[in-house]
């Protein structure tokens, strides 16, 4: 059999709380320290501790690497989903599993090789402790895949040391560990003659960094000027603001020790986004963090702030719903509901990040469209971003000044003769704000969330509320002038496209090299925000048929796409994944071929 290199999917299973997490770091951080372009995904149960969990890695060669259900190999360390698990082996491919599994003739498959590995004898090699053992069979599972793989073990070294920094005999414990499991297979196994290996890539992942999206997040608030927020702890949003915290607490100072960012955690979403919201008209620059069920509870507050103009940025990482739904799965769900929350007509910007790095990166511009057009700002992950590892490009020093937006100083009041808050000046739809404090009569030292005009007085005049409506209507065309555009690639003579957003982006590169490969050429379009901007419209119209990636069940943006271009309605063909797992190019290229009949 050929050796491929580079290029396979191993999969790791195990129970919650077992202490895999480490272990299955310390092999995608080695490869990835090796140059092989890797991603890391974890699959795992709402905090219930003894419940299923995986780990899958997959490198490959050409850099595709978004997830796959076909596995090269799989270590089965759990016996309550073994069975499942050797199903998920490919024909030919390996099954690592430990001497605590038992399984029947029927149930050990014939077309995959079985290594029977003592992983309970190994343990008791490295340590009398039949607590530590627990943790340590981890590792000695990665000292057997690193022999099978080659691995370089002077990698490893240098990654369980900075894992675990400052800890000599807990990184001396793991790497006898590691060591015991890499001579057993060493001893026991034909390595040499293994057909998957992991090759060192000089100058591979050079300028990447492998990191989850929430820690990015929170990296792009914290460069993004971020000074208030207000959250309630919720799965999978909550290591972005804890992270924020240990970044802002290390890093926000001021010279005599003192925090210059207020970080409160509310009572519930309700009272978060309530916080949010009155820090932003204070003239802070304000965020949150949650999922769907939190997004429920914000609603009237989101319409408050639409309607009152006044900024706030929602950093929603999406999870499988309705109701509590699938808490540790990913979906793109919430996309309708965020479009136009709260009662009433609404429209607000939402931005599509699609990795770590634009994570980073949206971190100041969420903040500059919420100041720049008054209102509030959703910035839409899920969980397969915000929590799971990503080779990334390395975060660029951001040099681009904050966008405060129409602010009015007491000086520049002194030159305006008729000052209202709601009023437009500029033909823009944005009118002026001033905040709190402002030395100056004319300041605004309210905000109306009722009916008003102009100069934010009660109103209940039909002619007035319209006039408010058509303006904030306005304001959210005007939004588009503002918004990241989206991102194109184009086949020389495609007729079709492909239009995807957020974490979807991964399967896609892969999905039209399949296409290709069929025949078929396709241009892609990554959306990057709403409002839909001149790009878009481009984009449709230069396309016979625009397939429409998405995974949710109700085609959310197919439906937005449709509503906004009902006349090229027919173009849109939905492509849909919405099992709770990360979405994968061979079902998307399964799907669109079977709508073009391709054989």
């Amino acid at each position: 059999m050929a050796t491929k290199v580079n290029d396979f999917v191993l999969h790791v299973a195990t129970a919650n709380g077992s202490g895999s997490q480490s272990s299955n770091n310390v092999l995608v951080r080695s490869l990835f320290r090796m140059g092989v372009p890797v991603t890391g995904k974890n699959l795992f149960p709402s905090n219930i501790q003894g419940l299923p969990t995986w780990f899958t890695i997959r490198a490959n060669a050409n850099g595709f690497t978004s997830r796959r259900t076909d596995c090269d190999v799989v270590v089965a360390m759990n016996q309550a989903s073994a069975v499942q698990d050797i199903q998920s082996v490919k024909p030919q491919g390996y099954f690592i599993l430990t001497d605590t599994i038992k399984l029947t003739e029927e149930q050990r498959r014939k077309d995959i090789t079985i290594f029977d590995v003592p992983f309970k004898k190994l343990a008791d090699e490295v340590s009398k402790s039949a607590q530590l053992k627990k943790l340590l069979v981890n590792m000695i599972y990665v000292g057997v895949v690193a022999r099978l793989l080659d691995i370089d073990r002077e990698v490893m070294q240098a990654v369980v040391t900075d894992m675990f920094k400052g800890k000599a005999t807990v990184v001396e414990s793991n790497m006898n560990s590691i060591n015991v499991g890499y001579k057993w297979a060493e001893d026991n196994l034909d390595y040499k003659n293994f057909p998957l290996k992991a090759q060192s890539v000089p100058g591979g992942n050079k300028n990447k960094i492998l990191i989850d999206g929430n820690t990015a997040g929170a990296l792009g608030w914290l460069f993004g000027g971020c000074t208030f927020v207000g959250w309630y702890p919720i799965t999978p949003s909550s290591s972005l603001v804890e992270n924020f915290k240990a970044y802002a607490e290390k890093y926000r100072k001021d010279e005599k020790g003192n925090n210059r960012v207020a970080i409160v955690q509310a009572e519930d979403e309700l009272s978060s986004i309530c916080m949010v919201t009155g820090a932003g008209w204070a003239g802070a620059r304000a965020a949150t963090a949650t999922s769907g069920p939190g997004i429920s509870l914000m609603a009237e507050t989101v319409g408050l702030s639409y309607f009152a103009e006044v900024p706030a940025v929602i950093w929603n990482v999406q999870r499988g719903g309705p109701s509590t739904g699938l808490p540790t799965r990913t979906q793109q769900s919430d996309v309708l509901f965020t479009a136009t929350l709260s009662h009433g007509d609404t429209q607000h910007p939402i931005l599509f990040p699609n990795d770590p790095s634009e994570c980073f990166e949206f971190g100041q511009v969420g903040f500059d469209l919420a100041e720049r057009l008054q209102t509030t700002v959703f910035v839409l992950t899920d969980l397969d971003i915000g929590m799971n590892l990503w080779a990334t490009n390395e975060f660029t020093y951001p040099d681009k000044p904050y966008d405060r937006g129409k602010v009015l100083s007491a000086e520049d009041l002194k030159k305006v003769a008729d000052y209202g808050r709601y009023k437009d000046v500029d033909g823009d739809c944005i009118p002026y704000r001033t905040l709190p404090g402002t030395d100056h009569p004319s300041a605004a030292y309210v905000a109306r969330g009722t009916g008003h005009d102009e100069k934010a007085n009660y109103s209940e005049s039909p002619v007035v509320y319209k006039k408010t409506l058509d303006r904030l209507k306005g304001k959210y065309v005007t939004a588009k002038k503002y918004v990241p555009a989206p991102i194109i690639d184009k086949q020389e003579g495609a007729k079709h496209g492909i239009l995807a957003f957020g974490s979807t982006d991964f399967a896609i590169p892969e999905v039209r090299f399949m296409l290709t490969q069929k025949g078929l050429k396709t241009n892609y379009l990554r959306l990057r925000a709403l409002p839909f901007t001149k790009e878009v419209d481009e984009f449709i119209e230069r396309h016979d048929k625009v397939f429409v990636v998405e995974q949710n069940r109700d085609a959310q943006m197919a439906t937005l796409l449709k509503s906004e271009y009902p006349a090229a309605a027919t173009k849109f063909v939905s492509i849909l994944q919405y099992d709770g797992m990360p979405i994968t190019p061979t079902h998307v290229f399964k799907e669109i071929a079977a709508k073009e009949n391709m054989v």
